[in-house]
């Protein structure tokens, strides 16, 4: 028996950026994940958001 390696994929969640500015009420949040080790700044990912109707930059929050 080895030793057990740590898996560098991760869940994050991403938010919307436009929603908070919107004043609207509720949020958009995705859930997905990523390579720690190849992307260790945030991630920002084009997605759509049913409450504005729109596309919108989505931001990983911690």
């Amino acid at each position: 028996m080895g030793k057990k390696q740590k898996d560098a994929r991760g869940q994050i969640i991403l938010e919307c950026t436009e929603h908070k500015e919107s004043g609207m009420p509720g949020t958009s949040r995705y859930i997905s994940t990523k390579n720690r080790k190849n992307t260790p700044d945030r991630l920002e990912v084009k997605k759509y958001n049913p409450i504005l109707r729109k596309m919108t930059i989505h931001r990983e929050i911690k």
